[in-house]
């Protein structure tokens, strides 16, 4: 493997994802009951902006960057907006958190926190950052055994979020095959898959494949930066959804436009729609 996070942290598909999974935390907590947050390819869970990584791309000068100060912020993005504040007390913008940090600031005393990181290097980075943390548990191995290693949880409720690097060709296959291990193992899990938005027709069979899942309902969440049928780059990623907590849809309505206004580099646009809706009755 040779992908390393740092050189993305921060940039808009970093912005949606976080944003989106912020959410779906804070949903979650709604409810008395505890709950176990699943990480399948978790990073070091924090991130310097000001490092060599993230200054040879400088990505996320076009994502958190330009959402960082605004003064017309939805409140949706508060609690997203809060875990970076912790993290850079001194208004400036440095420090970037991964979704591990963001679920252990986003999570409560009597929830738990499963990440797994198969990088040597950034695995090891993963246990210090998460160091002192008895929530948490960080697992250094292969991120596609997750769902079938670790669902169902003693707690009846789980949120996994599968994020792989997407290096290898068979890895939105992959994404499909653990979210039919996870929704087998655990029907009411909550499962969040990112994806990039590059190639048109991959991304076809994708949707195809996810129909097929046996998820109960799927809720699909789009952003791009670009016109998504630009053959050259990242024009945007999205997010799929599995029994999405209520009211996410209506928050997505209103958060997405937002996020396309303001992030869009070229031309910038948004898709929210039901690739399984829920069955009646």
């Amino acid at each position: 493997m040779n992908y390393r996070h740092a050189f993305h942290a921060g940039n808009h598909a970093d912005v949606l994802k976080h944003a989106v999974l912020s959410r779906l935390l804070s949903l979650m907590a709604r409810k008395d009951k505890p709950f176990a947050y699943l990480d399948s390819h978790a990073g070091v869970g924090l991130y310097d902006l000001a490092g060599e990584q993230a200054g040879k791309t400088g990505e996320w000068l076009q994502g958190i960057a330009r959402l960082w100060g605004r003064d017309d912020l939805p409140a949706l993005l508060d609690d997203y907006c809060a875990v970076i504040a912790a993290l850079n007390p001194d208004t400036g913008l440095r420090y970037y958190p991964g979704s591990p940090e963001i679920a252990r600031r986003l999570t409560r005393d009597q929830d738990r926190v499963l990440l797994n990181e198969k990088h040597p290097e950034d695995g090891r980075l993963l246990k210090d950052n998460m160091a002192g943390d008895p929530r948490v548990t960080v697992h250094l191995g292969e991120g596609w055994h997750l769902a079938k290693a670790l669902l169902p949880v003693a707690e009846k409720r789980a949120l996994l979020l599968i994020d792989p690097p997407f290096e290898q060709a068979d890895e939105l296959e992959r994404c499909v095959e653990s979210l039919s291990t996870a929704i087998a193992r655990m029907r009411q899990a909550v499962v969040a898959i990112w994806y990039p938005i590059k190639d048109a027709r991959q991304l076809k069979r994708f949707y195809q494949e996810l129909q097929k899942s046996g998820a109960p309902k799927l809720l699909r969440a789009e952003l791009w930066v670009h016109p998504s049928d630009n053959p050259a780059g990242l024009n945007g990623s999205g997010l799929v959804i599995a029994n999405p907590p209520w009211p996410l849809e209506d928050e997505l309505r209103e958060l997405l436009p937002y996020l396309a206004r303001h992030l869009a580099q070229s031309q910038g646009g948004w898709r929210l729609d039901w690739l399984i809706e829920e069955k009646a009755g």
